[in-house]
Formats: C-alpha cells, sequence, structure tokens
C-alpha cells in the first residue's frame, strides 16, 4: 500500500479520535454540570430546612462555599440603616484568626461596593477595584472574588461574599449563576427561619403576659409582679440587664424600683431626672426610646456610672393611656451586640400596654376591696353608735337612778364607780368609731417624695444634681418623727457641701431594712477642715443620739466626705 492510501485511511481515523475526545469531553461537562446541578439541589434543600435564623445564616455560607469552591466565604448582613453590616458570618477562617485581625468589617471597601450597588460583582484581582483599600493585619491573602446579593422580599437582607477559588482559578459565568440561584433560596430560607423565629416569640410574649396577668389577678405583691416583667422581658430579649421604674409622686421624678442582671445593684433604688435618663425620656414622651450605646448617648447624664460593659438599649413606657405611663421597662444589652430592632420592639410595647392594663385591673380591684373594707367599717361604727352606746348610756342612766335608793354606803359608791367605767367605755367606743371613719396621713407625702423634692431644692445651690437612690419601704417603714429628721439631716448635709466643699458630685442614698434607717451622703470635695465649724454636724449628731442611732464621717477614696447617718427603724 502507498504513502497516499496510507494518508487517506489515518486521517478518518484522526478526526474520529477527534469526535470522540469531543463527545468525551461534552459528556464529562454534562456530568459536571449534572452533579453540579446535584450539588446545588442539595444545597437548596439543606439551606431551606434550617429554621434557626443563625444556623440557616450559616448553612448558607457553608453551601456557597461548597458549590463555586471557594476557599473563603462569608455572608454580611446588612443592618437597620441599610449602610453597615450589622452581621457577619464566616467559613474558611479559624477563631484564632478571627481573633488576631480584630473586629468583625462594617461594610467599607468591597464590601460597601456591593451595598451601596446590589448587584453581582466578580473580580479577577480585589486590588485592581477602585473600592479597595487593602486588608487589616493578620489578614489571609485574597485576590479572586464574587458577591452576590441575597434578597428578602424585594429588601436586601445581606450579600455573599465569596474569595479564592481553589486551584488558582477564576470565578465564572457558571459560578455567577449557581450562586445567585442559592441566593434565591437563601432568601425564601431566611424568609421562613425570621417568621418562624417571630412566631415563637410572639408566642413567648403571650405566654409572659398571661403569667403576668395571672400574677396579679392572684394577689401578688406589686414588687413581686414588677420583678416579674423584668425578667421576662429581660429573657426573651436577650438583654443583659432589665430594670423596671415607677414615677414618684408630687416629684417629677422616676425610682428605680427593680433591677435584674449585670451590675443590677448600681441601678436598684435610682432615682432618675425626666430629661436625661434614657427611662425618663421614655416616660416623658410615652413612648419607647433607643439608643445603639447607652455608654455614650449624650441625652443620658453618666453619674452615677452605671452602664459599664453595655451598649444596646430601649426603654418602654408601661401604659400610654389617657392618664400616662404607668412606669418604665428598660432593657440593654452587652457592648458589641446588635442593637434592638422594630421586630422586637414592637411586641415589647404590646407587652407593656398589656401589663399595666393588668395592674390597673389589679388596683381596681384593691381598691373595690377597700372600698368594701371601708363600707364595712361604717356599718360598724354606725352599729356602734346607735346600738352600742345609745344602750350603754341607757345603762349608765338607769345605774345613776337606782344609786339614789341604795342606802349601803359601799354598794353605793360600787354603782357610782361602774356608771363612771361606763361612761369611760362610751368614750373608748366613740375614738374607735372616729379611727373607724378617718383614714390617717391623707394628702400627705411620704420620705422618698420628701428626700427628692430637698435634692432638688439644693441643686441650683451646688450647681449639679445630686445622685438619688433608696432602698426599702422608706414610705411605710419610718414613722413620721423619724423621717422629719432625716429630711432635715439631708438638707443639712447638702447645705454644707454647698457652702463649704468645692465638690462636683454628690451621692445621696436613703435605705431601710426595718430595723434600721439609714442616709449616706457622700462628696468628692475638700474634706471637712480640722479647725472648721461643727455646729452643722453637731446638731446632726444630736439628733441621731436623740433617736438611739449615731452619726459617722469617713472619707473615700479619691478624696472627699462620707457623712452616715443612722439610726432605729423606731423611736426608742
Amino acid at each position: 500500500m502507498g504513502s497516499s492510501e496510507e494518508a487517506r485511511v489515518r486521517l478518518p481515523q484522526l478526526r474520529l479520535d477527534e469526535l470522540l475526545e469531543e463527545l468525551q469531553a461534552r459528556l464529562d461537562a454534562a456530568r459536571g454540570t449534572r452533579d453540579r446541578v446535584h450539588s446545588l439541589l442539595e444545597a437548596v434543600l439543606s439551606v431551606g430546612r434550617e429554621l434557626d435564623l443563625e444556623q440557616a445564616l450559616h448553612s448558607i455560607v457553608e453551601a456557597a462555599a461548597s458549590l463555586v469552591d471557594a476557599e473563603y466565604a462569608a455572608l454580611g448582613v446588612i443592618g437597620p440603616d441599610g449602610r453597615r453590616l450589622s452581621a457577619f458570618h464566616t467559613v474558611g477562617v479559624s477563631d484564632e484568626q478571627i481573633a488576631r485581625i480584630g473586629p468583625y468589617p462594617e461594610g467599607h471597601g468591597i464590601l460597601g461596593e456591593l451595598i451601596r450597588h446590589p448587584e453581582p460583582l466578580r473580580l479577577a484581582k480585589i486590588s485592581d477595584h477602585s473600592a479597595s483599600y487593602g486588608f487589616p493585619a493578620h489578614h489571609p491573602p485574597m485576590n479572586t472574588f464574587l458577591g452576590v446579593p441575597i434578597r428578602v422580599r424585594d429588601h436586601v437582607f445581606g450579600n455573599l461574599y465569596l474569595t479564592e477559588k481553589r486551584g488558582g482559578a477564576q470565578f465564572d459565568e457558571e459560578d455567577v449563576s449557581v450562586t445567585q440561584t442559592l441566593a434565591v433560596a437563601a432568601g425564601v430560607a431566611i424568609d421562613n427561619a425570621r417568621l418562624y423565629e417571630e412566631s415563637r416569640l410572639r408566642e413567648r410574649w403571650l405566654r409572659a403576659n398571661a403569667e403576668i396577668t395571672h400574677s396579679l389577678m392572684s394577689g401578688s405583691d406589686r414588687t413581686e409582679v414588677l420583678g416579674l416583667i423584668a425578667e421576662r422581658a429581660g429573657e426573651i430579649t436577650q438583654s443583659a440587664l432589665a430594670a423596671v421604674a415607677l414615677p414618684m409622686e408630687d416629684t417629677g421624678a422616676l425610682a428605680v424600683e427593680i433591677a435584674v442582671g449585670m451590675d443590677a445593684e448600681a441601678h436598684r433604688g435610682l432615682v432618675l431626672p425626666m430629661d436625661s435618663s434614657l427611662m425618663g425620656l421614655a416616660f416623658s414622651r410615652a413612648s419607647s426610646v433607643s439608643t445603639a450605646d447607652v455608654g455614650q448617648d449624650d441625652r443620658i447624664s453618666m453619674e452615677p456610672p452605671r452602664f459599664d460593659g453595655l451598649g444596646p438599649a430601649v426603654a418602654v413606657p408601661i401604659g400610654t393611656g389617657s392618664a400616662g405611663p404607668r412606669g418604665v421597662v428598660l432593657l440593654a444589652r452587652k457592648s458589641g451586640r446588635p442593637a434592638f430592632s422594630t421586630t422586637e420592639t414592637e411586641p415589647l410595647k404590646a407587652f407593656a400596654g398589656q401589663a399595666a392594663l393588668a395592674m390597673e385591673l389589679a388596683e381596681r380591684r384593691a381598691d373595690a376591696e377597700e372600698v368594701a373594707v371601708l363600707k364595712d367599717r361604717d356599718r360598724i361604727a354606725r352599729d356602734l353608735h346607735d346600738l352600742a352606746i345609745q344602750r350603754l348610756f341607757a345603762t349608765g342612766m338607769t345605774l345613776q337612778s337606782a344609786g339614789r335608793f341604795i342606802e349601803h354606803e359601799e354598794a353605793a359608791e360600787r354603782v357610782v364607780r361602774a356608771v363612771d367605767d361606763l361612761d369611760e367605755t362610751i368614750k373608748i367606743i366613740r375614738s374607735t368609731i372616729f379611727g373607724l371613719r378617718t383614714r390617717e396621713g391623707a394628702g400627705e407625702a411620704g420620705l422618698r417624695a420628701r428626700a427628692v423634692r430637698v435634692v432638688g431644692e439644693a441643686a441650683p445651690v451646688l450647681n449639679f444634681a445630686p445622685s438619688v437612690r433608696m432602698e426599702g419601704l422608706l414610705d411605710t417603714d419610718v414613722p413620721k418623727e423619724i423621717a422629719d429628721h432625716m429630711v432635715a439631716v439631708l438638707s443639712e448635709a447638702l447645705t454644707n457641701i454647698a457652702r463649704h466643699a468645692h465638690a462636683d458630685r454628690a451621692d445621696v442614698l436613703l435605705a431601710t431594712d426595718g430595723r434600721q434607717v439609714r442616709l449616706s451622703v457622700t462628696d468628692n470635695g475638700t474634706g471637712i477642715p480640722a479647725d472648721g465649724r461643727r455646729s452643722g454636724l453637731r446638731n446632726m449628731a444630736e439628733r441621731a443620739e436623740q433617736l438611739g442611732g449615731r452619726l459617722e464621717l469617713g472619707s473615700p477614696q479619691g478624696g472627699g466626705t462620707t457623712l452616715t447617718w443612722c439610726v432605729p427603724a423606731r423611736k426608742p
């Protein structure tokens, strides 16, 4: 066979080999496409199964990294302001690396570009883009990049960020298509997880409302119910601190009755002004007030220091009807935690409203019971007056008349004594009737209100407002005479600070445990000079000694003076 004939035979064979190779390549591509579609379906099913939002977000990041063979992947959740990232979920970076890199990104550079322009973004090299300005120290090197937005009901929820395709390859159009498909499924999964989370949250609020209503209607103590409100609100919103404040009569201030959680002692018993505290602003406006960082908010007075380690906070009024709020609930999370969203504050408002309604119903019931008691007292008083006194008076008159006919001297004296005893008995019954028909201390301000008034009057003279803390049942466990002395001592102590101490801060504490009453006034001034006048201190000491107590002076760390006036809760 000649060479030309051999060439003719070889040419079809080469074409056949090429066709077979092309067929094999197409089969491999089809198999790869099939495998990728299968992987995409598995990823969609895996993501769709998650009902916990945090777990769903983590599954989305893992699925995206696996589908496009990326070494690093992240999902950034866009915050309420629509300009920054409020959360960042990563895959491919260890906890140790994250700790070395520092805080999560907020959405600048390339990440911010996708926030500003929510369209797929594919880059061969991140540093070549105009929006890129480098990575922080200890950040792993990244070149190739693919970013895709995730939409939930036509609203951009966040973005998928994928970097460093394995093998040094570039992300291609197919990677973009697959990631976009996953992003659609992720949007549905996130929406489902949110709805499920909201339904569970709503159920927890309803259960807490039912618990508080039952507690109030069953006659539980008000303090116990307020504690329950704070605990349940703190648990449901995952807050580090929960507090409840109630208005103080005739003072224009709020008193923190309940505080549970982080540094609760620093809040419990504080008297807060309406114009420079988060709770005061919520109460005066009759609407919720929130802040991203309670420790750095210009509207809030930082004295006394009480927000260390706390960040996002919200204050919600308890009831906003025609009578105004009945109190305020404050919730605060640790620094670095997400701010309170509308989704969280709306059910919190409803919860506070229901709590106010339950409190009002309980008070109405208590008022009805008090009216019933007063009516019963009136009936008893009327019966005593109309029946007992008249009969005793008639009996006395009869004995007096009969005494004139008794000749035996000793017997006559006994009858006279009996008549006198009846007269005394009538006086006692009349006194009892008067006690039944009058209410003690009507319209008289309590110790709490009087103390706040004294502090308020001293503020212009001091050129600053002292902080006030109150602990215990000051209005019920402290007798009026001791309260009068206590208010006088407080006024004298603040006056001394204004005249002699040159201080710019003062802390007032009034406390009682039912056995002792304690007043403590601390300032950061120059202290008490050794040769200074002490007539005011002598007066305070005499008041304490008169009531069986004592006056002590001390110097706190950092200078100044601490005055402690302590007496028994009952006059000896």
